[in-house]
C-alpha cells in the first residue's frame, strides 16, 4: 500500500488522539479518515435508497386526473 506523509498541527493530532483513544498521531489520523469514509458510504446508501424509492414512484402509471 502506498504511504503519504503530511504535516499536521500538533494540537489537532493530540485532540484527535484523546477523542479517539489512540496512542499515536498516525493511528488518530487513520481513525478520522476511516470514519469520514464510512460516513460517506452511509450517506450514499441512504440517498440511494431514497432516490430508488422516488424512481419507483415516478415509474408507476399515473391515474387520469380530471
Amino acid at each position: 500500500m502506498a504511504k503519504v506523509n503530511i504535516s499536521l498541527d500538533a494540537e489537532l493530532a493530540v485532540e484527535v488522539m484523546v477523542l479517539a483513544g489512540v496512542g499515536s498521531p498516525q493511528d488518530a489520523v487513520e481513525a478520522v479518515v476511516r470514519d469520514y469514509i464510512a460516513r460517506g458510504h452511509r450517506t450514499e446508501a441512504r440517498t440511494e435508497l431514497r432516490d430508488q424509492g422516488l424512481r419507483e414512484v415516478d415509474a408507476k402509471p399515473q391515474e387520469p386526473q380530471g
